[in-house]
């Protein structure tokens, strides 16, 4: 029953700055430190998750990658190689020249990555 009052005390009050953030996020980690996590203390992450989630939609939004920076950050997070992308491109030397910021992507280069 205490992830439920805290439910609602949280609900009542959304995160608003990066202080309650930095609190809350703390909050989650004590409770994931935890060796045996109970389905209340399950339940009282999946609270505090949500308000985490919000918060970060509201206050932090996603950056705009265009270009290399996109490649990039997608051969990066992806572990995705150049010859990985040429169902999108024509050859390496169009991804190369991108990358090396000679050329940009063209619309249908960014819809046809966006479903890669």
């Amino acid at each position: 029953m205490v992830w439920h009052n805290a439910k609602k005390q949280l609900s009542n009050s959304p995160i608003t700055n990066e202080i309650e953030w930095r609190n809350i996020q703390q909050r989650i980690n004590t409770i994931l430190d935890k060796k045996n996590l109970t389905q209340e203390d399950r339940d009282y992450l999946r609270v505090l998750g949500m308000v985490v989630y919000d918060y970060e939609q509201k206050f932090e939004p996603i950056p705009k990658l265009e270009n290399a920076e996109l490649l990039e950050a997608l051969m990066q997070d992806y572990d995705i190689k150049i010859h990985d992308f040429l169902d999108v491109f024509d050859t390496e030397e169009t991804i190369l020249a991108i990358l090396q910021n000679k050329r940009k992507m063209t619309i249908e280069e960014y819809q046809q990555l966006s479903s890669f």
